[in-house]
């Protein structure tokens, strides 16, 4: 067992009742503080400045490594290193060492959750989303073929993805304004030019990987958890209308690479251990390179909510990706099997994460079943797609013997186009 994992640990720092940051999470981001942008973790409401412990030899690494503005540098250490830091981050802030709990320089490196500025957490190079959940899939070619053709003849056999841009990845809490481009909103009418009506989110996590291998070998399903580092969520926004007008014949473009928000808080794959589940039984036999054994899929429950401005929150989906069909494990065996070469930081989502019965749906379109099933808000309006200035809110967690392990949250409003 993983050390920092001991469901028995308990912290000398305050965790809140039901908070996502246990002893056990130890999760890794960067803030803005008052010492400048470092790397840090946080237990309950309290970030930790990892920098500073570093410099004054409360935990064994360089410390140049954690006064940087991305984890990268960290994630160049390997998974070794990880296991390393949380494990000591463990045993620095569990309630038996009552001698940190006293030492006044390990109180100088501590500070409140709104203290701080979170930045976007990695230095993302490339950027693959898959679209790997049987439901939402299912859900989508019902929509737009029929539910006898409604997953398309390669779906069982790969797991489908596309390359996206991640220059437009942003932390939570950054507003984006509504997207613009062509529409076909008549199919016998020539195409339009304006602003995105169908502006949609999508409920996912993201991976992020460790310095994979030289550019023409492959990462194996039984590898795979050596080169993955940690998770986030992910909302990859969508606006449909413009991507039904230009997605034939390749793929999305303008509808998906104008945002996406991740959270700020990277879990590491170590910490979600416990949290492992069975997959489903995947039929047709999938090709020997995504076999794979264990159990590699995550019990991850999932929630979105919508607020509109001046309103209160409501809760449009709550999901699990337990429900994913292909399991990250098989979204990087595949994505390497012909050589392609891995990256640190590399960012891999999920696709929308749908459940089997309606409230668990990952989106919009599905949701409101292509708008004809509108969603009321507290305040009176009703929602087929987001509207200008309302807030999308998603967040997620693992939750076992009484240890939570969770992600925060991903947040962002959407302004009215420019």
């Amino acid at each position: 067992m993983i050390e920092a994992n001991n469901p028995n640990l308990k912290s000398w720092i305050t965790v809140p009742i039901n908070s996502d940051f246990s002893i056990q999470n130890i999760p890794f981001g960067v803030a803005k503080t008052k010492n400048g942008v470092v790397v840090v973790t946080r237990i309950g409401d309290t970030v930790i400045d990892i920098h500073q412990l570093a410099l004054k030899g409360f935990v064994s690494f360089d410390a140049s490594v954690f006064r940087t503005s991305y984890l990268n540098d960290f994630m160049l250490l390997g998974k070794q290193a990880t296991r390393d830091l949380r494990n000591q981050l463990s045993i620095l802030f569990r309630d038996t060492n009552t001698a940190a709990k006293n030492n006044s320089e390990i109180q100088t490196a501590l500070f409140n959750i709104n203290e701080v500025e979170m930045q976007l957490p990695i230095n993302i190079g490339d950027y693959t989303d898959f679209y790997s959940s049987e439901q939402h899939a299912y859900n989508v070619g019902c929509l737009f073929r029929d539910p006898k053709n409604a997953l398309l003849p390669n779906w069982k056999y790969i797991p489908v993805g596309y390359h996206g841009r991640s220059s437009s990845i942003l932390p939570s809490g950054v507003a984006i304004h509504r997207p613009k481009g062509q529409k076909k909103p008549n199919p016998d009418e020539a195409p339009v030019f304006g602003n995105c009506n169908l502006l949609d989110f999508e409920l996912e996590t993201a991976f992020f990987t460790y310095q994979g291998k030289p550019i023409g070998d492959s990462i194996t399903t039984a590898e795979a958890d050596d080169y993955i580092f940690g998770m986030a969520l992910l909302n990859d926004w969508s606006a449909r209308d413009i991507q039904a007008w230009e997605y034939v014949p390749l793929g999305p473009f303008l509808a998906k690479n104008f945002a996406s928000h991740i959270s700020c808080w990277i879990v590491t794959l170590d910490a979600l251990e416990p949290f492992r589940t069975e997959g489903p039984v995947q039929e047709p036999k999938v090709f020997s390179y995504l076999e794979y054994t264990g159990n590699k899929h995550l019990d991850i429950k999932l929630e979105v909510t919508i607020q509109p401005e001046g309103s209160s929150e409501v809760v449009v989906s709550k999901s699990n990706y337990k429900y994913m069909y292909w399991n990250m494990n098989q979204q990087l065996a595949h994505h390497t099997i012909n050589g392609c070469n891995i990256r640190v930081g590399d960012c891999m989502g999920s696709g929308t994460i749908s459940g089997p019965n309606e409230g668990e749906f990952g989106s919009m379109l599905e949701i409101t079943w292509k708008g004809t099933k509108p969603v009321k808000m507290l305040d009176g309006t009703e929602r087929k797609f987001i509207a200008d200035n309302d807030t999308v809110i998603m967040r997620g967690y693992a939750e076992k013997n009484g240890v939570r392990v969770g992600f925060g949250e991903v947040s962002a409003k959407i302004l009215p186009a420019k």
